[in-house]
Parts: structure tokens; sequence; C-alpha cells
């Protein structure tokens, strides 16, 4: 009840009525699955650097349909940053800029449920560039994959300790970690992960 209030007034602050599509009503069988690169940890200031997405129908990756683009920074990114993601300055200078990227992104997310691992941040990066230029915030349905690991993992040990981070949730499933650490690459892992807690495994007490 509270989502639908909120998207309503979400939508009555729109200010460009070419993106209205956000707001359709979904009935197809696709999610977006998508994580950032950025400057830093703080959505107030930081900046995307890379944003990777892939559409997962039911329980296929449609790797012909990804989506990745790297944005010019306004800023020089440190070097803290860089032994995090690996992008260099030297690696965003071709980069799109920021409303290109995007505008890109939400066309090819439409008005499909989004998931990730961290969503709220990955969300909160997104909304600092649409909501000065659009007014909204992402309208879309909104999928964490650590909280479909938690429910189904605490029903073996409802009073244990459930290691949530990334790649104990993917040893713990039996998923490879790929080597290369990128925006697509964390989408792929995240997008397996999904597919995985949603084909009711058994999972293992820890």
């Amino acid at each position: 009840m509270f989502s639908k209030i909120y998207n309503y007034f979400n939508q009555r602050r729109l200010k460009d009525e070419h993106y209205h599509f956000l707001f359709e009503e979904y009935d197809g069988d696709e999610v977006v699955i998508f994580d950032t690169e950025t400057s830093g940890l703080d959505p107030k200031k930081d900046e995307i650097l890379s944003i990777g997405a892939l559409k997962v129908k039911k329980n296929s990756i449609l790797t012909n349909e990804s989506f990745y683009m790297t944005l010019k920074p306004t800023k020089t990114v440190c070097q803290k940053s860089i032994t995090i993601h690996h992008l260099r300055n030297c690696d965003l200078e071709d980069g799109c800029q920021a409303d290109e990227a995007i505008e890109a992104f939400l066309h090819f997310i439409g008005s499909r449920p989004l998931v990730g691992y961290y969503l709220e941040f990955d969300v909160a990066m997104i909304n600092r560039y649409i909501k000065p230029k659009l007014g909204i915030t992402l309208p879309n349905k909104k999928v964490e994959v650590s909280a479909l690991y938690y429910d189904k993992k605490i029903a073996l040990i409802p009073q244990g300790y459930i290691d949530l981070r990334f790649d104990s949730i993917l040893k713990d499933l039996n998923l490879p970690k790929l080597k290369a650490h990128n925006a697509l690459n964390d989408a792929m892992m995240t997008a397996l992960i999904y597919i995985k807690l949603n084909n009711k495994i058994n999972l293992r007490r820890q």
C-alpha cells in the first residue's frame, strides 16, 4: 500500500513525459540485474564510473542483451577507489557523459523489476542523477538477493549467524567467482545467485 502511494506522488513529480514508461505496469517475465562501480560510497557526492546490467528471463541470462557503459567522471578518481574497481582515470577518458549513460540505462531497464546485491546503494547512485534531471526516483520494483538468501537460510539456523558477504554466498551456493571485477561481471554473478535461489534449492547449514 505504501509503495503504491509513494509511486503515485513520485510519478506526479516527473518532469519529462518521455520517461513515463518507467511507471507503466510490467506484466512480463524478465528482471534486470545491475551493478555500478563508483568513485566512493557516498551517493550524495560520489560518481558512477560504470554500469553493468543483464536481463534474466525465467532461468536464462540473456547475455546477448547485456548493458555496459563507462562514464567520464567530473573529478579525478582517487587511488583508493582504483584499487577496488581497477578503473583508472585513463580508462574513463573516453567514457560517456553521465546524462547519456543514465538515459540509455533507463531505456534498457524500462519498468522491469530490478535485482542486485546491496541494491539500495546502486539505486541511490542512479537516483543521484535522475532526481535533479527528471524529478523522480527509480519507481521499479526492487529485489535484494542477500535478503532472498537470508530468508532461505534462516529456516535452517533460526538463531545462528548468516554470512551475507557476496563471496560467501557464491561459495555456499557452489557458484563460480569471475576473476575480473567489474560491474558487468558482478551483475553476472548476482544473476546466477538470483536464479539459483529461485529454483527452490536446499541450502546447507553453516
